[in-house]
């Protein structure tokens, strides 16, 4: 049998695809609206930013790519994520640059662009983005590998929200705290924001358990794959 970094994989490709696809369209979200329910929760408002709604579901990707795949293939999924949001950024920034045509200018126009996308391509949005990504899903992954041998394979609930918990609170913090100090969110928001986005992505990671233990046992049949991170290489930047 092939090594596990050298193996094809069935679904592999299709998985990335789609992890990819939410990582982008949820950092548009996230710069382009901020949701509020109209209710509190101890004194927090119960508002955040648009992206939240979709962002849970790529660290339930997450989870699936290290549990079935491995470290090592979630690592460069990861990256290959991280290289499409840098790639986003940048078109967004040279749209924004190139002159608006003239009836655009009158029904849309540059100021409407800047505030719906252009946080896509601010610097500061983007870094918060990228930085909290980053962090975070390696987080994510490091965390469950290491469990997934602990447990000897069992208790798979217990690593897909104990990763996510360790996850998402180092995402949400970096995201929050850096795209505060670059004035895209105001610092008002600052503890509405990171207690909802993480509260709500937990959440979303714990609800969606069913729907990820079903995902998981059928991946590892399909691929007959479920490999185990014992002797891996845990540094993020080996691709």
């Amino acid at each position: 049998m092939q090594a596990n970094s050298e193996r094809r994989y069935r679904y592999l490709d299709l998985i990335m695809a789609v992890f990819v696809t939410v990582l982008v369209v949820s950092n548009i979200a996230s710069s382009a609206k901020i949701v509020d329910w109209g209710f509190s929760i101890f004194s927090v408002r119960m508002a955040f930013d648009a992206g939240t709604l979709l962002f849970p579901v790529s660290y339930i990707f997450g989870d699936i790519l290290t549990e079935v795949y491995g470290y090592k293939n979630s690592r460069r999924v990861i990256w290959a994520g991280f290289a499409c949001l840098a790639l986003s950024a940048v078109i967004f920034w040279i749209v924004s640059v190139l002159p608006g045509e003239s009836r655009w200018q009158q029904y849309a126009g540059e100021a409407a662009y800047r505030s719906i996308l252009g946080g896509m391509s601010s610097g500061g949005i983007v870094l918060a983005s990228l930085a909290g990504y980053w962090s975070g899903e390696f987080t994510n992954s490091f965390v469950l590998a290491k469990m997934k041998v602990l447990t000897r394979g069992r208790w798979l609930w217990t690593r897909t929200i104990g990763s996510t918990i360790a996850g998402e609170l180092v995402d949400t913090l970096i995201f929050v705290v850096i795209a505060s100090l670059f004035h895209v969110f105001p610092w008002s928001l600052f503890l509405t924001l990171t207690v909802t986005n993480y509260l709500f992505k937990v959440g979303v990671e714990a609800l969606m358990t069913p729907v990820t233990y079903a995902a998981i046992s059928k991946l590892k049949k399909t691929e007959n794959e479920d490999y185990y991170d014992r002797e891996t290489d845990f540094n993020p930047f080996r691709v």
